[in-house]
């Protein structure tokens, strides 16, 4: 390796390289604690003031997320936020961490991966390294990342480096941080890969190459498909299986002794957070330019899609054996994040069953003793704002139903079953908790 790619190689494997992370959320943070971790400087971007302004104070931003570690490294100065970016010229690799949401009609909204792209372009120098690590369809990186980056002259794989490495965060589980978990990444040339390579290899406990950026993509959508394709299939058998009088939960956990040939999945109110509600929909948008089919992801997606409606149909079911109607009633909605020991609320299923309660004339309200106040979302932003009340006897006696959307390890489940007049369960975990009774309803 020569030039530009020998400086940089230099400068990561001495550890003295800059990391610039673009995107400071649920993926950005955790990847900035891995490099600082890792003996890298890091200087954070991100287009929300207030965030830039609360990590600066070294004060954490989510609840899994331990803030000590950043305001240490704020301390130390190895770490600083910016909302500045012309200072994007400054890091000698840059990581892009930001939502690829999907638009109203469900197709790729790249928006902020262009923005970000033209940003970084308008301050690159050479001899920097972009990495995108944003869930994309295949061909992102080339096709929409390096045409950017090249319009001002520089050529990727000679003056600068590009590639792509898809996150892997799973928010919430202490048995695989950043760092413990091995690291996919995709060039398109040699060189770049190679960096890529030496960067991750010093942050992570194992990288994974693979033969081009599209391939490094292509394994991120696998990964999220395959877990979309699963939910759904146990979605549909808890429909069966609940027409039949069978505890599809029951099944599972009776099938998961299998020690071979069976992987247990679970069913639920439906799908949250960013991967898994939108990635399938990138691939089955991408097969489209090739005039192939991509069936069985796009019906994965509607069944899952559907889960909240089935939900709001059970509890409406559950209502009228006792006497009363959707319309009218309180329906206190247990857990908003979109799984359990997390404050993410990013597609949570919670915030559709919200609105399709209230749709039919309901009063929502929700307990969520990690989320006090709902933030803004992209599809519910009339939403923000509202708090989580006390589960208190007074409150569960005061609710016409109590539905369990998030199962929450600090929530008192033995409390709600003692004064919650109904609940409609679709996590299961009154029954995990030794809870039942006739009031107490599988969804």
């Amino acid at each position: 390796m020569t030039g530009f790619g020998a400086e940089i190689g230099t400068r990561l494997r001495e550890r003295r390289a800059l990391v610039g992370i673009v995107g400071l959320g649920y993926v950005g943070l955790p990847l900035a604690l891995a490099a600082l971790q890792a003996g890298f400087p890091v200087l954070g971007f991100d287009v929300d003031p207030g965030r830039v302004a609360a990590l600066n104070r070294g004060e954490g931003a989510f609840h899994h997320i331990p803030g000590d570690a950043l305001a240490e490294a704020r301390a130390a100065g190895t770490f600083a936020a910016t909302g500045d970016m012309a200072r994007l010229g400054e890091p000698d690799a840059v990581l892009i961490c930001v939502p690829t949401p999907l638009t109203r009609h469900r197709e790729p909204d790249l928006s902020y991966v262009e923005a970000t792209a033209r940003a970084i372009a308008a301050a690159l120098r050479p001899g920097q390294l972009v990495v995108l690590e944003s869930t994309t369809w295949p061909g992102t990186t080339a096709e929409v990342m390096r045409p950017i980056l090249e319009a001002g002259g520089l050529r990727v794989g000679h003056d600068v480096f590009l590639a792509y490495s898809p996150e892997r965060e799973d928010p919430g589980n202490p048995a695989f941080d950043t760092a413990r978990i091995p690291k996919v990444v995709g060039a398109d040339d040699p060189v770049s890969a190679e960096l890529a390579q030496t960067l991750y290899g010093a942050l992570t406990v194992e990288t994974v190459p693979v033969s081009s950026a599209a391939a490094a993509e292509a394994v991120k959508l696998t990964e999220n498909i395959f877990r979309s394709v699963n939910i759904a299939l146990v979605n549909e058998l808890k429909l069966v299986y609940d027409a039949m009088g069978i505890d599809v939960w029951e099944v599972i956990g009776a099938a998961a002794t299998k020690p071979f040939g069976f992987m247990p999945f679970w069913p639920g109110p439906g799908l949250g957070g960013h991967c898994i509600p939108i990635d399938p929909f990138y691939l089955a948008w991408k097969a489209r330019e090739f005039d192939v089919p991509a069936r069985f992801i796009e019906l994965a997606g509607e069944v899952n899609t559907r889960m909240p409606h089935h939900v709001v149909e059970r509890l409406a079911a559950a209502l009228d054996g006792r006497g009363r109607t959707v319309s009218g009633s309180t329906v206190l909605v247990l857990g908003l994040a979109y799984k359990r020991n997390i404050d993410d609320t990013r597609e949570s299923p919670s915030l559709r069953l919200i609105r399709l309660v209230e749709a039919r004339g309901a009063r929502a309200l929700y307990h969520d003793p990690l989320v006090p106040v709902l933030p803004p979302t992209r599809e519910h932003p009339d939403l923000t704002g509202r708090r989580s009340v006390p589960l208190t006897p007074e409150t569960l006696a005061a609710a016409d139903a109590v539905l369990v959307a998030t199962d929450h390890d600090g929530v008192d489940y033995a409390l709600v079953a003692a004064h919650a007049p109904l609940v409609v369960d679709t996590r299961n975990v009154m029954a995990r908790n030794g809870l039942t009774g006739a009031h107490i309803v599988k969804a």
